[in-house]
């Protein structure tokens, strides 16, 4: 029987992906305006950054109970099984609210083949984490091979990037005051990476050029067999860095064009990181 994957919406991913391989998304919520919207259904991320660069916080919220209780239910009742690859639950609290229903629904369907995976991921790391899944669930594999291969996926997906301004993520309360103001001023870029599912600043840098080039660098470090690999690029309404980036992987690496995907960041991961951002996604060692 075929399995589906189930992902939520901080993972990036365009709809033709989701129609390509037969993904079920399940929406997080931005609130703009005073008004709620579902990410990737409602709004675009461009209204999103549009938004802030007029000065405006918008505000995120998880997935709900209700949703996922639609979701696993109508799997369960039909007996298909479900893997859903969720959002790092360091950075949401969508994770905790799938496993309160994933208890329920398990109580009432003892045979039902849930699973839930803490991806520790985001964007379009889990992106192409969750692509991965669902490519190998359409082949012949079995629930318990897709789980363990997919852990394993999510384990080693490198999240490498930086934001243009360090103002959004003090507004989103992930950096000081202080530290928001000097690299304004110094024009300091941060460059950070995810550990086992939470932001950590990796190195400050002075200068938009030497950023693009330290990425590649740590990317030269931490990477396997980079032209072997599907490599993500998402930022933040800013199309022509994010091209250049991947020009640059492509002249170290060898990687061939068609195996970079390049994809706005989101609405939900976009509130908090703002306009600029650039993000770079690969397999580590």
């Amino acid at each position: 029987m075929s399995i589906t994957i189930l992902a939520d919406s901080a993972c990036d991913l365009s709809e033709h992906y989701y129609n390509e391989y037969n993904i079920e998304m399940i929406p997080l919520t931005v609130h703009l305006n005073e008004k709620d919207y579902r990410d990737s259904i409602d709004i675009s991320p461009k209204t999103i950054y549009d938004a802030m660069r007029k000065g405006k916080t918008p505000k995120t919220s998880q997935a709900s109970v209700n949703q996922f209780k639609e979701i696993f239910t109508s799997y369960a009742e039909a007996d298909k099984p479900l893997l859903y690859v969720a959002f790092s639950s360091e950075l949401s609290g969508t994770y905790q609210a799938a496993k309160i229903v994933e208890q329920e629904i398990k109580e009432d369907y003892p045979k039902a083949q849930l699973h839930i995976i803490d991806s520790k991921c985001a964007s379009l790391g889990l992106g192409l984490v969750v692509l991965e899944a669902a490519k190998m669930a359409l082949q012949n594999i079995s629930f318990d091979e897709l789980i363990e291969q997919t852990d394993k996926n999510a384990a080693r997906m490198e999240h490498i990037f930086t934001v243009d301004d360090l103002e959004y993520l003090y507004r989103g309360g992930r950096v000081s005051k202080t530290a928001a103001l000097v690299g304004g001023l110094l024009n300091i870029k941060p460059l950070l990476h995810v550990a086992d599912g939470k932001l950590i600043p990796l190195e400050k840098i002075r200068g938009t050029k030497k950023v693009l080039k330290r990425m590649i660098e740590v990317m030269d470090k931490r990477g396997n067999h980079l032209e072997n690999q599907i490599i993500g690029i998402s930022h933040g309404d800013d199309l022509p860095r994010a091209q250049e980036l991947s020009k640059l992987i492509q002249d170290k690496f060898g990687v061939k064009e068609e195996n970079i995907i390049i994809e706005m960041v989101g609405s939900v991961i976009g509130a908090h990181s703002g306009p600029g951002t650039l993000a770079l996604f690969f397999y580590n060692k």
